[in-house]
């Protein structure tokens, strides 16, 4: 299952990470997102979603 869901989660925090720069959110909050998915890809991933995204 690990082997499916690496990828999967990796594919989608690449896409949460394009979202986010091309969004017209603050320079520093943009900076602040990518460092939290880079860091915890699921968690931050999913936060994204429910809070960052408008």
């Amino acid at each position: 299952m690990g082997f499916i869901l690496g990828p999967v989660v990796f594919i989608l925090d690449i896409l949460a990470l394009v979202d986010c720069w091309k969004s017209g959110m603050d320079q520093n909050k943009k900076i602040l997102w990518t460092i939290l998915i880079l860091i915890l890809p699921l968690v931050g991933l999913i936060l994204y979603y429910l809070v960052g995204k408008k």
